[in-house]
């Protein structure tokens, strides 16, 4: 289920202060902006202009502040690359990397955001990954501003062989850390999947 947002009303999902900027973009672009639910799989979502109409860009209502205006300006990011090679180059390629770097050095350096998330965001700018979700660093950062789940943790917070939940219902016990993702088994398949160590799960009890 998809939630028009008005214009207006964004503030409320965006750091004090970035209100102007990301506006600006909005209505230089002509945005057509829908706040979602959550979904697993992505956080923001961007379509160029067809038959349907202009761009479009999506956002999940459920992140923090910060969270919501880095995605969106990955969003942004992925309008501006389309605005100036179509869709000639890799979505995630240099040139994409590059139209982000640019539009994050704009929210940087001015108190918009707390210390730490600034911090994480400036190593990013060196190479923004594909996601935010795919930036471990900065994924758990920002995970710190996040209304406080009971009993919800990130994977790399637990120890050895204990049990979690996914938020589709899924059980896994976790396993050994390989390269940068843990490996662990879903206890009712026993097959084996890789996690990131930032993404968040609920405790099961033994």
């Amino acid at each position: 289920m998809k939630q028009e947002a008005p214009l207006h009303a964004l503030a409320a999902y965006l750091p004090e202060g970035t209100f102007e900027q990301v506006m600006a973009y909005l209505n230089q672009y002509k945005v057509h902006l829908t706040v979602t639910r959550e979904r697993q799989s992505i956080l923001g979502d961007y379509r160029h202009p067809d038959r349907r109409g202009g761009h479009r860009i999506s956002i999940n209502g459920n992140l923090n502040r910060y969270a919501f205006l880095i995605t969106l300006l990955h969003e942004i990011s992925h309008l501006t690359t389309f605005m100036q090679y179509a869709n000639s180059v890799a979505s995630h390629g240099k040139e994409w990397k590059q139209h982000f770097s640019n539009i994050l050095k704009e929210f940087v350096g001015k108190d918009y955001l707390p210390a730490d998330v600034e911090a994480a965001l400036r190593q990013s700018i060196r190479n923004p990954a594909a996601s935010s979700c795919a930036d471990d660093d900065l994924m758990r950062v920002l995970k710190r501003y996040d209304r406080q789940k009971e009993n919800h943790f990130l994977v790399e917070q637990l120890q050895p062989n204990q049990l979690f939940r996914t938020k589709d219902g899924r059980v896994f016990r976790k396993g050994e850390r390989i390269r940068k993702r843990y490996r662990c088994e879903e206890v009712a398949t026993k097959r084996m999947y890789l996690f990131s160590p930032v993404y968040e799960v609920e405790l099961v009890a033994a």
